[in-house]
């Protein structure tokens, strides 16, 4: 799958929506799709994932898991 920067900003075209009309259309500010669609790496994941829910799609935190000694 694309990263997610692309696939955002892919989406977002393709449903013909600017930067703006998409977070004001979320209910982001402006400058979370930005850092998004830039591939900043320190977001919130509560705002990628509301940004992601618009297509179906959600984040999930990596789980830890203990290797053998």
């Amino acid at each position: 799958m694309k990263n997610i920067a692309e696939f955002v900003k892919t989406r977002r075209k393709e449903v013909g929506m600017t930067q703006e009309e998409f977070a004001e259309r979320i209910g982001v500010a402006l400058t979370v799709i930005r850092k998004i669609e830039q591939g900043k790496t320190n977001l919130n994941m509560d705002k990628v994932n509301q940004v992601l829910s618009m297509f179906g799609h959600e984040l999930a935190a990596a789980r830890s898991v203990e290797l053998p000694k």
